[in-house]
């Protein structure tokens, strides 16, 4: 029997950071729970809860949960509806495939002011005469049931038969009630050995054998109710248990990591994706693992040595032979939260840390230093016959802006030889 306990709650609030006394929605679907419990007093800010695909027999301890807005319960095995006065803030309730004979049980969401959507699809009692007008009739702040939008005309006729229309749900109800106890005595008077006989271990069967009684388990008639489902979940608990058994049975392969020169092997079994990159900067070799999005954080451990890195996902080694040494107790694992690909940092244990290259800022000069500051410039002018010489004092600005032609440079602090037209002298 599954129960709900606090480290099942704790591991699917991980988006809360795994507080659950703050938790607004909780996800516990196909967990096979037998039983609803302890969440209303863990979790009293719940605004959703998924609980669907179960095998909780009735509704209970929920009703403290005055902040619930959603609640689905569908594919379980609840016959009655009841213990929901206490969700105030109910608004939509999710009962689909289920075994919900007692349509009268309806009333008891009346105080549920908020209510909106109602869902019963696959229960016995949709196949009473009347159930959606007497649903209709009996829960006047309904805005939807099962999926259909409730008109004013409908409701207005549902509310002038109701009279007639209580009295034959009772009748049929009494009539789906007296059916049910009646499945109950058979089902004790001629209990179901498949499953005993699926765990009798004494006499080995053959593959024939097995599948034989296999297909007629599965193909034999019965009538779908909370016991034949639970028959069906155990049988494939024990199938599911006899396999386990036999891997068990069976000799596991030795796991080869190591060399006979005690070095290391690179091994990927989880058939992970990854990409080795190496930051010279700050000295140290960077591994992105590329885990699984939704991979429980808990499944996974990191074991960094000297040589070489070793991840464990889900019990699949994924081990990586380094090519120098690195400092372990320096190493670090970050895990994204919108990718889920574990960084693994490891530091080298030797080697030069470079220093970071500072961007050079230009000096600030302002423009009257601009126009104070001169320098000898050697001036080539070009007067008619040939070529001569001329030493003048220059401004910088002036060499920049007044002259109409060329400059070329000499060097970073030399002399600048200008090219002037017989125009300029």
């Amino acid at each position: 029997m599954v129960r709900i306990t606090e480290d099942m709650v704790r591991r699917r609030a991980e988006h809360n950071n795994c507080e659950i006394f703050s938790l607004e929605e909780l996800s516990l679907h196909q967990q096979d729970i037998e039983r609803l419990e302890h969440i209303d007093r863990w979790c009293r800010d719940l605004r959703i809860l998924y609980l669907q695909n179960n095998l909780i027999p009735r509704i209970e301890n929920v009703g403290r949960l005055k902040k619930l807005e959603y609640l689905n319960l569908a594919l379980n095995n609840i016959e009655i509806i009841e213990n929901l006065e206490g969700c105030e803030s109910l608004q939509k309730l999710d009962l689909t495939v289920n075994f919900v004979w007692s349509l009268s049980s309806v009333c008891s969401l009346r105080g549920n002011a908020h209510l909106r959507e109602l869902y019963l699809v696959g229960n016995p009692c949709t196949q009473y005469q009347g159930y959606r007008a007497y649903v209709i009739a009996t829960l006047p702040q309904l805005q939807s049931l099962d999926g259909e939008p409730i008109k004013r005309a409908e409701r207005i006729r549902a509310e002038q038969g109701l009279e007639e229309l209580r009295r034959w749900v009772l009748e049929q109800q009494a009539d789906q009630q007296q059916k049910r106890e009646q499945d109950k005595r058979m089902e004790h008077k001629n209990p179901t050995s498949i499953v005993q006989d699926g765990g009798n271990q004494q006499s080995p069967e053959s593959e024939a054998e097995c599948m034989q009684r296999e297909r007629e388990f599965w193909e034999t008639p019965c009538d779908f109710s909370p016991e034949s489902r639970l028959e069906a979940h155990r049988y494939l608990e024990e199938k599911r248990r006899q396999r386990t058994a036999d891997k068990e049975k069976k000799p596991k392969k030795s796991r080869t990591l190591m060399a006979e020169d005690g070095r290391a092997l690179n091994v990927n079994e989880s058939k992970l994706g990854f990409t080795l990159t190496e930051d010279e900067e700050n000295n140290c070799i960077q591994l992105d693992l590329h885990v699984y999005r939704h991979l429980d954080t808990s499944l996974m451990e990191v074991d960094v040595q000297p040589t070489y890195v070793r991840v464990m996902v889900k019990g699949k080694v994924f081990q990586l032979s380094l090519s120098g040494e690195v400092k372990p107790d320096s190493s670090t694992a970050q895990r994204s939260q919108t990718t889920g690909h574990l960084l693994i940092t490891m530091p080298w244990a030797h080697g030069e840390v470079k220093p970071k290259k500072m961007p050079q800022q230009k000096p600030l000069v302002s423009h009257s230093n601009q126009q104070e500051e001169e320098t000898k410039r050697c001036v080539c002018v070009f007067a008619g016959s040939g070529w001569r010489w001329i030493r003048v004092r220059v401004a910088v600005w002036t060499l920049a802006t007044s002259l109409p032609l060329h400059t070329l440079p000499l060097s970073r602090y030399g002399n600048h030889r200008m090219y002037l037209s017989p125009r300029t002298l």
